[in-house]
């Protein structure tokens, strides 16, 4: 029996693509693994987004060179990296069979089709993420809206690899969420590089619309937002978080800088003044949101000043999850070309002080949970302890409700009584 095998890399829109392409070559009857060792094909779809990134990507096609040598096996890479530096993956790794860039997963099929026999009979499914030991075997799922990105921000590739901005029809997109819920999904994790522009290429239907569709789906299932463009958030959008019970009082806004001499060089709209009005409006309409957001420490030109008013900034707003990134040279990127690039000891110095401070707001806003209960989605459950997620909690990126108790599985809905808080995670016990 031939057997294909596929590691998905990256941002949950990479999981969305590789998902996609294991159900088209469901339908043509090709087989998978989830042990490479047992494959004739190994499928890696790559991310390039940062150099960290890109070099995850390198070492799993590395690992896959290893274990086709001397064997028949297949290598395919395509992706985000492969889009970008396809020719010099050809050069320097010869031992890849064929690649291919976003969005040509079609060819994929037809080159697996024509060169790996079919067999009759079913497999698992199974698609490996980020850490070779992990496996994506959850009852959430997530729901790409969009491709490509319009907003031309000067340190990301992203429109380069992906292309312009393209809204996925309304129709794909509530018949991909149906199908999720019937497999069990109990989390709908709506995702683009900017979800907030949803529907400006369609006639009269935008986020807001989508929303109110996909949370009249019958069904007892979370959905949660990833990815909101600050100064595109509006009132209409809050108002529709607001009042629908399904859609989870959680806010993902990459605020990327508050400075608007760095947010300029970044090719980014908003200011430190505006930032503060979106987000006041933000808690006015939605009184017990969770709020999320990501910077960029030591972009080029960034004073010591400018950092400062950030960290003051972020102090001050008292988000509830704060990621940062320290600022990444990507090739191609009119960011890469800026005078004043900061030293690598600044920028760690930077994120580290940043990440010092929010570790004491994070455990200050856990602490304040202790003794309030929630409803929450259990992820795992086994030897009697369980870990789930309140809606504050978002799956791979936020902290998780550690309970002891061996009554309850996988994909429940329970209620939950937080007991311990510490920076990141909680614990709890179940309501009966």
């Amino acid at each position: 029996m031939s057997k294909v095998h596929l590691i998905s890399l990256g941002c949950p829109k990479n999981q969305v693509d590789s998902e996609q392409l294991l159900a088209k070559l469901a339908a043509r009857n090709i087989h998978y693994a989830s042990d490479p060792e047992e494959a004739d094909v190994i499928v890696i779809n790559t991310c390039g987004f940062i150099e960290a990134a890109k070099k995850e990507s390198i070492d799993e096609i590395l690992k896959a060179v290893r274990l086709k040598a001397g064997g028949r096996k297949k290598l395919l890479v395509y992706g985000c990296l492969a889009k970008r530096y396809g020719e010099e993956l050809k050069k320097e790794i010869p031992e890849i069979d064929a690649l291919w860039g976003v969005a040509e997963e079609d060819a994929i099929i037809e080159y697996c089709s024509s060169r790996i026999p079919k067999t009759k009979g079913r497999t698992t499914l199974t698609i490996r993420r980020g850490s070779p030991d992990r496996f994506h075997d959850t009852h959430y799922a997530y729901l790409k809206i969009a491709e490509g990105c319009d907003r031309g921000c000067t340190y990301c590739a992203i429109p380069d690899i992906r292309g312009r901005y393209r809204s996925i029809n309304p129709d794909e997109i509530l018949s991909a969420a149906e199908g999720h819920i019937r497999e069990g999904m109990r989390e709908l994790i709506v995702v683009a590089q900017d979800i907030t522009a949803y529907g400006r290429d369609l006639q009269g239907y935008d986020l807001s619309r989508l929303l109110t569709d996909l949370a009249a789906l019958p069904g007892d299932f979370w959905i949660r937002l990833l990815y909101l463009y600050p100064t595109a958030v509006n009132d209409r959008l809050l108002e529709t978080i607001a009042s629908q019970e399904k859609i989870c009082n959680y806010i993902d806004m990459p605020l990327q800088h508050t400075e608007k001499n760095i947010l300029k060089l970044m090719g980014r709209a908003g200011s430190r003044t505006l930032f503060e009005k979106i987000i006041k409006r933000i808690r006015e309409i939605i009184p017990d949101v969770a709020l999320r957001s990501t910077v960029i420490v030591g972009f080029p030109q960034e004073s010591e000043n400018d950092f400062e008013n950030m960290l003051a900034f972020a102090e001050k707003i008292q988000f509830d999850r704060l990621g940062a990134f320290t600022f990444s040279r990507e090739d191609g990127t009119p960011a890469a070309l800026l005078k004043g690039q900061i030293p690598k000891k600044i920028k760690q110095s930077r994120y580290n002080r940043l990440m010092a401070m929010q570790a004491g707001i994070s455990l200050a806003k856990n602490k304040a949970l202790v003794g309030k209960s929630f409803r929450a989605l259990v992820d795992e459950a086994e030897e009697g302890i369980a870990i789930a997620r309140i809606y504050s909690q978002a799956p791979e990126i936020d902290g998780v409700v550690i309970i002891k108790d061996s009554t309850i599985a996988r994909g429940d809905f329970i209620s939950v009584l937080i007991d311990k808080a510490s920076d990141y995670d909680l614990e709890g016990s179940v309501l009966r």
